[in-house]
């Protein structure tokens, strides 16, 4: 999904999708002397529930404005990052499947 693809709706989801995917990243982190796995942090670093709330606000403007900054977020992610956010919501680009994923309507026409 290209970042001009996205709506106030598909903007929560994605938004949404991707906090809870930066919050299953894990990192090491030292405490007293031990070392330590705790989650990450990014979406919190980069704003995600404000923006949500934002997302989900009853103002047009405040919305439109958190789409914009959503899609700076997303301009600015790794392709897996935005890979696996289009997984978690079961978004998928027909173009990259196989001729016999049951999701592509592009099978051959049949001669006889």
């Amino acid at each position: 999904m290209n970042h001009e693809d996205f709506d106030e709706e598909t903007a929560l989801m994605a938004a949404q999708a991707l906090q809870k995917v930066l919050s299953r990243r894990m990192h090491r982190k030292k405490v007293l002397g031990e070392e330590r796995l705790v989650p990450g942090q990014l979406g919190e670093a980069l704003g995600l529930p404000r923006l949500c709330k934002q997302l989900n606000s009853r103002r047009q403007g405040t919305r439109q404005d958190a789409v914009e900054r959503f899609e700076a977020i997303w301009a600015s992610l790794s392709e897996t990052s935005r890979r696996r956010v289009r997984q978690a919501l079961g978004w998928y680009d027909p173009r990259e499947l196989d001729w016999e994923d049951p999701r592509s309507n592009r099978r051959p026409v049949e001669r006889y």
